[in-house]
Parts: structure tokens; sequence; C-alpha cells
């Protein structure tokens, strides 16, 4: 996901390969925690709930985030600074079968829609790939029923600027891993799932290979949230931790 503007550089969507190398980060996550297999991304995303957090890094605000449920399969994460809050960007979510998709996101007065071309799930080492058949459309960005093991998704497509037409290509990749003890600076004995990701895009320069923008961990926090820990890789170190959480 699309954190501040402070972290992120590209949107909601931050774990990529470049299409000919497979960048791995190892998704070690100790201390395996008891789940229910009812449990779903909604329960640590906290998607469909008109939820809230902030989260700090050096003693101080790094951002803000909030969803928006805009009906019971889908929903708009809004990522920002709270200084300036509301943002105009605001992520689009929806819920389909098994399946968490990430359509495209609002901002700078416009929608950037998602065309994937190629996805592919594997394990939490990101072998055994297999392709999963895809339209053009939305991204494959999570499951929906948490599972008890690691899983791997990569996705190769096209993002649409639909005010101009403007084509971008991308790549991204993430890990999963399954529910497990976690703590942050301000909130103890939680349970996460952890989020690593890697995206790849040519912004700026139509036509030429895709080149990495972001790398990072993130953790999600069941009946909680988001960004509960972020650990950022590139393009230079970085963490945040959530602060507060809540309704509106």
């Amino acid at each position: 996901m699309r954190l501040s503007l402070k972290v992120l550089a590209a949107p909601a969507v931050v774990a990529a390969v470049s299409l000919g190398t497979l960048v791995v980060v190892p998704a070690s996550f100790a201390g395996e925690a008891e789940v229910s297999q009812a449990e779903t991304y909604a329960d640590y995303s906290m998607m469909f709930e008109r939820s809230a957090g902030q989260f700090w890094a050096d003693g101080q605000p790094a951002g803000q985030w909030a969803w928006n449920p805009q009906s019971e399969d889908g929903s708009h994460i809004s990522w920002g600074s709270p200084e300036t809050w509301p943002p105009e960007m605001a992520e689009v979510f929806v819920h389909d079968g098994d399946w968490v998709l990430l359509e495209g996101w609002h901002d700078n007065g416009t929608f950037y829609r998602l065309e994937v071309d190629t996805e592919q799930v594997g394990d939490g080492n990101c072998q055994n790939m297999r392709d999963l058949p895809t339209d053009g459309g939305a991204q494959r960005y999570a499951r929906w029923t948490i599972p008890d093991s690691a899983y791997c998704l990569k996705a190769w497509g096209t993002i649409v600027e639909e005010s101009t037409g403007t084509r971008i290509d991308f790549g991204h990749t993430q890990t999963w891993s399954p529910p497990a003890r976690c703590s942050n600076a301000y909130y103890q004995g939680q349970t996460c799932i952890k989020q690593w990701e890697s995206w790849w895009d040519n912004n700026g320069s139509p036509g030429s290979p895709i080149e990495r923008r972001l790398e990072r961990d993130q953790y999600l926090a069941r009946g909680i949230g988001m960004a509960f820990k972020v650990v950022q890789f590139y393009p230079r170190p970085w963490s945040a931790d959530l602060r507060f959480d809540w309704t509106w």
C-alpha cells in the first residue's frame, strides 16, 4: 500500500520484481500465532470499517491512512500527511471471491487504472510459481482468506492515466506471511500478517525498462489495521510505527 509521501514514491503497491530479475527477501516471521481459518484480510486491514491510523518516525508524525468503505465489496483507502488531510489520493480495492483486487487509485484529479497482463502465485520463497488467469483488469493484491502458510504474488502490466492516456509499465511482487505475534514502539502483544513488496515501473520514461522504486516490509495488525510497522529498504532505509488508531 502507499504510505506517506515520505515513504512511498509509487502508489498503493510496493512489491515488485523486474521482468528479468527476481528480488527475494526472506519472509521470516518468528512466533506463529493461532488463527482461525475464518479470518480474512479485512480482519487485519480493517478495509470494511471507517478506520484510520497515524504512524510516526523519528518522534513525529510521518503519515496517516483512512479507509472509506463504498459498498459491501469495495473500499477506498487514502494515504497522506496529517498536516494536509484529507489528501486527493485514494486507492480502490474490491473483494472478489477469495481475492482482494487493486483496481487503481485516484490522484492528481484523475484515475490511474491497472491493466494486468500477467499474474503468478507461488510459495513464500517465490518458488513453484504458476500462472493465474487474467483479462487485463485489476491486480490480485492479497488472498481474502488468511492462509496458514506464506505465499508469493507477482504481477506485470500497465498503469493507464485516464485523463491523458499515458501508459506506464509496472511490475509488482509481494510475499504475504501468516499471522504471528507482533509489537511496535507503541502497541504490544498484537497479531499481524506481514507483507513484503517491491515496486518497479518506468514512470517518466515510457518504453524504457522498468526500474525499482520501492522495497519494504509492512505489518498489518488484527483489529487495528495498516502500517502497524513499516521497514523500508529502498530507496533509503527508513522505518515507522503506528501510534494512533481510531474509527470515524
